[in-house]
């Protein structure tokens, strides 16, 4: 009873204007209390007995009071309800909960699909070199490094797909490591294919030139792989630098600095595809002139083998790198502000992605698989496991008995690169 009449007080109060507070309005809180002290205390000393009652009006008294004198402007049946807020001076936010469910629905299979072809094919590859100790020329070397840097992204995939799909709380450790190995396998996989490229180019362009250097080939070759490494170490810093994990996202980005953004993007733009393209531009159009000038089979199954390696390297990596340098003249300019652009950004830069990281799959089989040297010995080892008897052997092998120690002449003439 004592709680209802201390609300009902309180409510009576909120509704009038602060500033009209009287002492008439002081005698009628404490007659609603529940007393009547309007005359002497001792006619009616039945106030003494309703003590334990005032103190409760008193205190919601003596609150509105207080805020009467802090507001004393306010009043409650000035303001109107009615009227509506405009929000068009608010930022909208850009919701992207379909391009999660995408990612979850066609990356994740999309990136266990490159992560098993990749480990698969490039493992085939490292064993067939060391099954057949083959390393006798500058192609061995540099297409073995060319699988242990795809490999190494390959086996990088899962943590890929992890981020993609889910809140990253594996920390922040391995946060670097997983854009750091990235990182460090895509400019060890694109100078080993401008090597590659620089080295057909002095074998079947150059021939005689090359041959004077033939002892040291193989020297170069492995100076060389340590050289693209080092330099595929180095360019990563940025990612071991600045990596961290923003909103629960492992991003290589630790602050929201545009200039940050658009330098490594700038950058790897230039030195993972503007160069080595470049490259591989340059020499392949050589070597497509002097195989021209040729005559015989040869020559035509050499030039099928170029035209594949450039097809793959265009059709995996220009989309990417052409949204890549989209998104960094749109970051440089102030990025945009536009929810359908950046939806449709992250549609299409997802898919981009996953076709750029089909390299590490397809990279055995256009460099490798798909000349005859890497072929037989393939098909050797099979063999010699038990997983492909002689007659099929000999079927798939083009019906010729072939010795594994084939001479560095076959891989020049098959370009067998």
């Amino acid at each position: 009873m004592r709680r209802k009449r201390a609300e009902e007080t309180f409510f009576f109060f909120f509704h009038f204007n602060k500033r009209e507070t009287t002492i008439k309005r002081r005698h009628q809180l404490v007659v609603l209390a529940g007393f009547d002290c309007s005359g002497p205390l001792s006619v009616n000393m039945t106030c003494v007995s309703d003590l334990p009652h005032l103190l409760p009006a008193v205190l919601i008294w003596f609150i509105t009071f207080k805020c009467s004198m802090c507001y004393p402007e306010f009043n409650t049946t000035d303001y109107n309800y009615s009227a509506s807020l405009d929000y068009s001076d608010f930022p909208e936010l850009c919701v992207t909960t379909s391009n999660g469910q995408f990612r979850s629905c066609f990356m994740l299979p999309f990136y266990i699909i490159i992560c098993l072809l990749g480990l698969a094919g490039n493992l085939l590859v490292i064993l067939t070199f060391f099954y057949f100790k083959r390393l006798k020329t500058m192609t061995d070397v540099y297409l073995l490094n060319l699988s242990f840097a795809d490999l190494l992204f390959a086996l990088s995939l899962p943590f890929w797909a992890y981020n993609s799909t889910t809140k990253w709380r594996l920390g922040l450790t391995m946060c670097k490591a997983m854009y750091t190995i990235y990182k460090v396998s895509l400019y060890g996989s694109m100078f080993v294919l401008a090597f590659i490229s620089v080295e057909r180019y002095f074998v079947i362009a150059k021939a005689i030139s090359a041959h004077r250097y033939r002892s040291r080939a193989l020297f170069l070759s492995k100076v060389s792989s340590v050289g693209i490494w080092l330099m595929a170490l180095i360019f990563s810093i940025p990612e071991m630098t600045y990596t961290a994990i923003i909103n629960n996202t492992c991003t290589p980005y630790s602050s929201y600095s545009d200039m940050l953004h658009v330098k490594i993007e700038a950058s790897q733009i230039a030195l993972a595809f503007a160069l080595p393209l470049l490259v591989m531009s340059i020499c392949y159009s050589r070597i497509v002139q002097t195989l021209f000038q040729a005559r015989g089979f040869e020559r035509n199954k050499a030039i099928k083998v170029i035209l594949a390696v450039a097809a793959v390297f265009l059709v995996c990596q220009m989309p990417y790198n052409l949204l890549l340098l989209l998104n960094t003249v749109v970051i440089a300019q102030g990025r945009s502000e536009d929810c359908y652009y950046q939806n449709t950004f992250l549609y299409v830069s997802d898919v981009a992605q996953c076709v750029a990281f089909l390299r590490c799959c397809l990279n055995p089989f256009v460099y490798a698989f798909i000349g005859v040297k890497f072929r037989h010995d393939l098909l050797k080892l099979m063999k010699d496991l038990g997983c492909m008897n002689h007659d099929c052997f000999i079927k798939f092998s083009g019906g010729r008995r072939r010795s594994s120690g084939a001479t560095d002449t076959d891989t020049t003439t098959t370009f067998s690169p």
